[in-house]
């Protein structure tokens, strides 16, 4: 067996499908569906049941991509262990992050950050959910809480959930300035996961109110901020948007942040290090830079368990 067995082997384990599989490998599906092919032969056992939308691991396939993947883990190792006394830093870094923000913040960040380290490889996962999806990953940007143990967390960014609308919308139809309010005005939903988006909760600045839960008949709904957002800039209604995507059109003019005496909530961004990678020289290179990129977010946060 060749490294390139063992890299398709762990790749076929973490992916959902035989396509999928093939462009984490950079390769087109009939050239991994040949190699497939070739390493069972060479084998002598089945490891994957495919379809045309479905690839199914058998025992052997499951058994092989666990092992390969350690494997390719300690080999990774030996490689830094090997060079712990140069400088510079090899080998792949993987991170996940969420569309929006990967985007618009940590692609850029992760440029930066390659013209500090040359030698290094960069892969940048976006997804809806990069967390717990991509728990191969050497770092995880998450947008809100996160309860695991098996991840140790670092802060970036505070995050808190703005209300907001078009200068033209609140012109036509008024400024909210309690709860109650929000019922006469139209509402732009985001419906990006599981989560009741319609329930919206406030807590009052300071404690002097009672906080309030509030249900919202949207008027609009979209599964991509970026859209709600626009929507919002464009005079359709109120979006309840997070801070890192809200602030740019509120200083622009394009937005303005209504009720700021409420809190709609916090969604912080956070950096999550497995807990068995987190000794990796390039992650702690990775974990120090995000975390002086912070800019005006204070002193880098001691890393906490998750």
């Amino acid at each position: 067996m060749q490294i390139d067995d063992l890299r398709l082997a762990a790749a076929l384990l973490r992916e959902p499908s035989l396509s999928a599989a093939a462009r984490a490998l950079g390769v087109t599906p009939p050239a991994l569906s040949m190699r497939l092919r070739k390493l069972e032969a060479t084998l002598g056992v089945v490891l994957a049941q495919r379809t045309a939308r479905k690839l199914q691991l058998t025992s052997e396939g499951e058994r092989l991509g666990r092992e390969a993947y350690e494997l390719l883990q300690r080999l990774d190792g030996l490689h830094e262990s090997l060079q712990r006394d140069d400088q510079r830093l090899t080998g792949t870094l993987r991170v996940a992050a969420p569309f929006g923000y990967g985007r618009s913040h940590v692609a850029p960040a992760l440029a930066r950050f390659s013209r500090l380290h040359p030698s290094l490889r960069l892969q940048l996962d976006l997804r809806e959910t990069p967390w717990p999806d991509r728990s191969d990953a050497d770092a995880v940007v998450h947008v809100g809480t996160v309860r695991d143990s098996s991840w140790v967390v670092h802060p970036l960014a505070a995050n808190e959930r703005w209300l907001c609308a078009s200068p033209g919308y609140l012109q036509a139809h008024g400024t909210p300035a309690r709860a109650a309010d929000l019922a006469y005005h139209a509402c732009i939903c985001i419906r990006e996961n599981d989560e009741d988006v319609t329930l919206w909760h406030l807590r009052p600045a300071g404690g002097a109110r009672k906080a309030e839960s509030l249900r919202i008949q949207p008027a609009f709904v979209t599964n991509d901020g970026s859209v709600a957002r626009q929507w919002a800039e464009e005079g359709l209604g109120l979006v309840l948007r997070s801070e890192w995507d809200a602030a740019g059109a509120v200083a622009s003019g394009k937005l303005v942040r209504v009720m700021p005496d409420w809190s709609f909530g916090t969604a912080p961004v956070v950096l999550l290090v497995p807990t068995r990678k987190g000794r990796s020289p390039r992650t702690q290179a990775l974990v120090r830079f995000l975390v002086e990129q912070r800019g005006d977010a204070g002193p880098a946060a001691a890393e906490e368990p998750v």
